[in-house]
């Protein structure tokens, strides 16, 4: 893995305080003793969950996302708890899409919905063939890297496999907010992961891949603001905010974007990772505090709504500084050092960037490649 441009260490942090943020940080979002930090919840002898605290559900979202944390953070008994409740009961048997996850259960395993979110499943794929990579396969759905291969496959193939939606469509190989749908969402966008998925899918369906990473880094570049760098929550496949429902401004799932550009940059640095979307956007809160962070049209007016997640904002903006540097990189990384993680009934959210972004930047969100 090449350097990245900033780590969290090149502005001064010590490796034993670092190190010991991470560690400290995973308790308090894991451990059953910080119950007002906490988002994860054992039950039975080999089950878990990620529970969403603002709503009272477990989302694929959420569990994929745990998964990819317990995998970087060599945590094998979490990721099996996870994955195991995942395949329990968020895994469709039957109906139109039958083989992906459904989005939403209770706590108790019931399904909210029997659609999926596609953001889940890419990342699913990704922490399953990490795991193979760094523990080595079991057996039955602990035979990691298959079930990310077929997957993705499913992921790709749907339509043509029994009257499904794909989740890509198959065209302009760009990710679909759900299946159904014909529009994506920005956040969704992970080059960095396709890159990965065309060394390690089944051969078929490689070249997708490999063709999907180069559109995902276009399509984030085009749908950011060219001003602001800001992107909607729902957008066109022309990269134009979708306003359906109001999801057409940059909000929540929004913030995701310069994660994925400061991930992807410090994984593969590829010429056409959209660093500039990154800068403008650090540019854009330069002069902003988290309790003045609200919903923002993309051109940056904004707008009545306070933001829901400031502290995942932090978080993301602070994940951006992979990719950029100077001032505003330095202060974005500072302001989130001296952020704590968020308690309350909307923690959630907010504490899984929080984690992605310490990782990232601690040096600790890894490409696992498989054994030689």
């Amino acid at each position: 893995m090449k350097p990245s441009r900033q780590s969290i260490r090149s502005y001064g942090y010590t490796k034993s305080e670092v190190n010991k943020r991470v560690q400290d940080t995973w308790d308090m979002l894991f451990d059953p003793e910080h119950d007002d930090t906490r988002i994860y919840y054992s039950a039975g002898e080999d089950l878990g969950y990620m529970l969403d605290t603002g709503n009272d559900d477990v989302r694929t979202e959420g569990m994929s996302y745990g998964m990819m944390m317990a995998v970087q953070m060599d945590q094998k008994e979490v990721f099996d708890r996870l994955w195991n409740w995942s395949m329990t009961y968020m895994f469709m048997e039957k109906g139109v899409n039958a083989g992906y996850f459904a989005w939403s259960c209770q706590p108790d395993g019931t399904k909210n919905a029997f659609g999926p979110a596609p953001v889940g499943e890419e990342y699913f794929a990704l922490a399953l063939f990490f795991a193979a990579h760094r523990w080595g396969e079991g057996t039955g759905i602990y035979e990691y890297s298959k079930h990310a291969k077929d997957l993705l496959h499913r992921c790709l193939h749907k339509e043509e496999e029994d009257n499904g939606y794909p989740m890509w469509n198959p065209e302009n190989k760009l990710i679909k907010f759900v299946p159904s749908v014909e529009f994506s969402d920005p956040s969704y966008h992970l080059p960095h992961f396709y890159e990965l998925f065309a060394l390690w899918s089944y051969e078929e369906d490689q070249a997708f891949w490999r063709q999907a990473a180069i559109n995902s880094r276009q399509y984030i570049a085009t749908s950011a603001h060219p001003v602001t760098g800001l992107a909607p929550e729902y957008a066109f496949y022309d990269g134009t905010p979708n306003h359906v429902r109001g999801f057409g401004h940059f909000y929540s799932d929004s913030y995701r974007v310069a994660c994925n550009i400061g991930l992807d940059y410090l994984w593969f640095q590829d010429n056409a990772c959209p660093v500039v979307v990154a800068e403008k956007i650090q540019s854009f809160f330069a002069d902003k505090l988290p309790d003045e962070f609200r919903r923002y049209a993309i051109d940056g007016t904004p707008l009545e709504d306070k933001a829901l997640h400031p502290v995942g904002l932090v978080a993301s903006n602070a994940m951006a500084s992979l990719a950029t540097k100077g001032e505003n990189a330095r202060n974005a990384v500072d302001l989130f050092w001296n952020t704590p993680v968020r308690t309350g009934q909307r923690r959630y959210y907010d504490n899984c960037l929080y984690f992605f972004s310490l990782l990232a930047l601690s040096g600790n969100f890894k490409i696992w490649y498989p054994a030689e």
